[in-house]
């Protein structure tokens, strides 16, 4: 059978250590505890590709499906045909891909040009442009690639008395996410939730909660995440007391030390406005809505901008499809005050 067990997904994913971690049959375990379906199948005449797919229940029995940063592994022509079996069974009204290609590399297929089958989506779950980190050298020389006010805001942390050390109270990471949403204007995961990341990746040695101090009062903190060659910054917060003394630069720098010691070469940022750098650069110092104001701190740190191939999706059930993408562009226009 193509569908297989999440145990038997992990074996599957020993032969890919460079996965991403959204693949890992721990991200399904965190989704699944949080309303998701979760299904792994693997190619059927060999054991080179496969894939998790998520899947979100909606009224009347139908779903929506979700395959994030994958599939794993090539010749992704012969999977389809068994995610599509595995869709229609569910009853999705489609099946969004976000996968795990730069659309600047060469891939199998090229992520420049949308699948056969698939059409652009309007949506993209995952942010789609970041900015990648290079691990690779001495720290003196990730140092010297990043900006020179980021370097001197590090050090002046590390004169003002701020000291980071790896934590387990995520009580106290998860207020300080409520302190930085409440500023910042955008939602958190519940409490459970972080626990739940936490438990299920800390004992693999995936993933570690860093915090930054001053006098053993938490000024900020972070969830870094490790798989193979790559790193990712995935959750990170800041409380409003002492912001003078740059504890998230420390803070930073200590996630990237932690995550090069794992044998890390990259360190994805995850998440900046998705826009080409020329428009960033010009723009970054008088916007502050959206991603913005992380960038301005992100940019900093001497990463190469990236952009996701996709997203893409797979149509199932026009007319429900089509509801679907007019109610997107509603609630977009109502955002964007149109």
């Amino acid at each position: 059978m193509p569908e297989i067990s999440a145990s038997a997904w992990e074996g599957f994913l020993a032969a890919f250590p460079d996965a991403h971690i959204l693949q890992t049959a721990s991200w399904g375990e965190l989704k699944a505890s949080f309303g998701w379906g979760v299904a792994h199948l693997i190619a059927p005449a060999n054991a080179a590709c496969g894939a998790q797919v998520l899947f979100r229940r909606l009224p009347l029995g139908f779903s929506i499906a979700y395959l994030p940063k994958g599939p794993v592994g090539q010749g992704w022509d012969t999977l389809w045909p068994e995610i599509d079996s595995l869709c229609r069974r569910r009853r999705a009204i489609f099946l969004k891909v976000e996968p795990d290609c730069w659309d600047i590399e060469p891939q199998m297929p090229p992520p420049n040009k949308v699948p056969v089958g698939f059409r652009p989506s309007l949506q993209a779950i995952q942010p789609p442009r970041t900015l990648v980190v290079s691990l690779v050298g001495k720290e003196a020389e990730l140092l010297e690639r990043m900006k020179q006010k980021t370097r001197y805001n590090i050090r002046l942390a590390l004169k003002k008395g701020v000291v980071v050390g790896l934590i387990n109270d995520v009580e106290l990471f998860y207020r300080l996410m409520q302190a930085t949403g409440e500023r910042d204007q955008f939602g958190v995961h519940s409490l459970a939730y972080y626990e739940k990341v936490y438990s299920l990746f800390h004992p693999r040695g995936e993933c570690e909660m860093l915090l930054a101090e001053f006098h053993g009062e938490p000024l900020a903190a972070l969830m870094v995440f490790a798989r193979g060659r790559r790193a990712w910054y995935f959750y990170g917060a800041s409380a409003d007391a002492h912001r003078e003394r740059m504890p998230s630069y420390l803070l930073q720098w200590e996630a990237l030390r932690w995550a090069r010691a794992h044998g890390c070469e990259e360190y994805d940022l995850w998440g900046v406005p998705d826009f080409e750098e020329d428009i960033l650069e010009a723009n970054f110092t008088s916007r502050s809505d959206g991603l913005w104001g992380v960038y301005r701190f992100k940019r900093g740190f001497g990463g190469e901008l990236r952009r996701s191939a996709g997203p893409w999706d797979r149509v199932y059930h026009p007319a429900m499809y089509r509801l679907y993408s007019l109610l997107l562009r509603y609630l977009g226009e109502r955002e964007s005050g149109h």
